[in-house]
Order: structure tokens, then sequence, then C-alpha cells
């Protein structure tokens, strides 16, 4: 018998509405917008200057993982969270085609 190579998972992308779902907090696009100038932070740096406790921002970005929104690292004993924008520049097309499809069928009552 030949051992078993490890099973490769692919991540699947997140679905429109789990990434509306995501973002459609405001603790959540904070921390996006914080997120935002690329640098890792941890989730004492994100709590800072914040009402909410760590433990509700990591649930917050507990859920912005899920949507692919960000990835985490360790550093020591520190997690670090990253900012990936990929799921956003998707949302972006996403609402693109969506857009044009409205506007065909708007067009299509004026006529």
């Amino acid at each position: 018998m030949s051992p078993r190579s490890p099973r490769r998972t692919r991540a699947r992308r997140p679905q429109p509405p789990v990434l509306f779902a995501a973002l459609g907090d405001r603790t959540r696009l904070a921390l996006v917008g914080k997120l935002s100038s690329g640098q890792a932070a941890s989730i004492a740096q994100l709590t800072a200057g914040s009402r909410l406790t760590r433990q509700a921002i990591a649930k917050h970005l507990g859920v912005l993982r899920h949507a692919g929104v960000v990835h985490s690292t360790r550093a020591g004993r520190e997690q670090l969270f990253v900012l990936d924008p990929r799921p956003m520049h998707e949302m972006q097309h996403y609402l693109e085609r969506v857009s044009h499809q409205w506007d065909q069928a708007l067009e299509h009552f004026r006529k």
C-alpha cells in the first residue's frame, strides 16, 4: 500500500451574501479601515481607541476571517491580522455586473 498524500483542500471563495454580511457591520468596517494601511495589527492594537473589549474585536475578526477579508499569522504570543483586498475587488466586480443588469432592465422598461 502506498501512503496517502495529504489531502489538499482549496479554500472556497465566500459568496457575495457572506461578504455583504461581514462588511454590513459598522465595527467590522472600522476594522477593515484600520487594516487598510497594509500593516498587520494585533487585537490589542485594533482595540485601541475603541470601547469594545478584545473578545468583541476577536469575534468581529472571526467573521471577517470567515469571509476571507482578513488573514492572521502568529508572531510569538500575538496573532497579527492583515487585510486581504481580493474579496473586496471581487465584490466590486459583482456590484458592477449587477449594476449593468439593473441598467439593462430599467432601459427595457423605458422603451
